[in-house]
């Protein structure tokens, strides 16, 4: 048997400043996995930093801490209802020079190599709050969120937030575009990179270091016997499983197949 700790939903403020509010209580918060990434976006958007939106929608209760992390809690009486993760503060989305949506990645699994990310996106309103959640395609969740700091017409440009490098370096791409000097391939590429610099886009090396941290810190805790929940529990011991079958049939013992049924009987 292995002793699960159950947890409430992430503090914002405490983790995305570990020196600051909020650090002493982290023993009773929900793990993520990846640390959120740095503030970026339109400078109004400071504002909803440490700042947290409760919702209940359909049974569920939805917690959005902008620029840090989403989280869900099943409201409904059940033995093992959800309290998890749904994705962490990770990039922008950016279409035409506009802030399309804010892109939370790297929440709790969802199955093998799979794990639940959230599109947040922007709606003009009197007052900040979610107003809808829906998930499209299976652990892929899309969130409205209205607020009064995106009702002016230029709230959303991504091109003022930039700094004069960058700008000159958009402005040049621009021109080369209009030239025909440029796929569509490679003006989008070189887009990519300006945004990347900016802190807007995150690069594909830092994603591959973050999910590389995330995985050392979750084999320790699994040699450890933590578990994030019962779910990594049941896919740890089916890789437990897995393991045993191959090295009973590589040493050739029999009855193999029965020993793995009984074991995955006794759980």
């Amino acid at each position: 048997m292995v002793n699960m700790k159950i947890v409430e939903e992430p503090s914002s403020f405490g983790i995305n400043y570990p020196y600051g509010q909020g650090g002493a209580a982290q023993e009773s918060t929900l793990k993520l996995r990846v640390q959120p990434a740095n503030f970026s976006g339109p400078p109004h958007f400071r504002r909803l930093v440490g700042r947290c939106f409760n919702s209940i929608i359909a049974d569920y209760k939805y917690n959005f801490c902008p620029f840090s992390n989403i989280t869900q809690h099943e409201q409904g009486v059940h033995w093992n209802p959800y309290n998890g993760v749904l994705g962490v503060w990770q990039e922008w989305e950016v279409e035409n020079n506009t802030f399309v949506a804010m892109l939370m990645k790297d929440g709790d699994s969802c199955g093998t190599d799979l794990f639940r990310s959230v599109k947040v996106s922007f709606e003009c309103g009197n007052a900040s709050k979610i107003v809808d959640v829906s998930e499209p395609v299976k652990c892929n969740y899309h969130l409205v969120f209205k607020s009064p700091l995106v009702c002016h017409a230029d709230a959303m440009l991504v091109y003022p937030t930039l700094d004069p490098e960058l700008q000159e370096a958009w402005d040049q791409l621009e021109g080369e575009a209009a030239r025909g000097e440029l796929t569509d391939k490679g003006y989008k590429k070189r887009l990519r990179k300006i945004l990347e610099k900016a802190g807007l886009l995150m690069t594909q090396e830092s994603h591959k270091s973050l999910v590389q941290k995330a995985e050392e810190v979750k084999q320790e805790q699994v040699k450890e016997g933590e578990f994030e929940s019962l779910d990594s529990c049941k896919a740890e011991f089916k890789k437990l499983q897995n393991q045993v079958k191959s090295l009973m049939s590589q040493l050739g013992l029999g009855g193999s197949q029965n020993a793995v049924t009984d074991a995955d009987q006794a759980t």
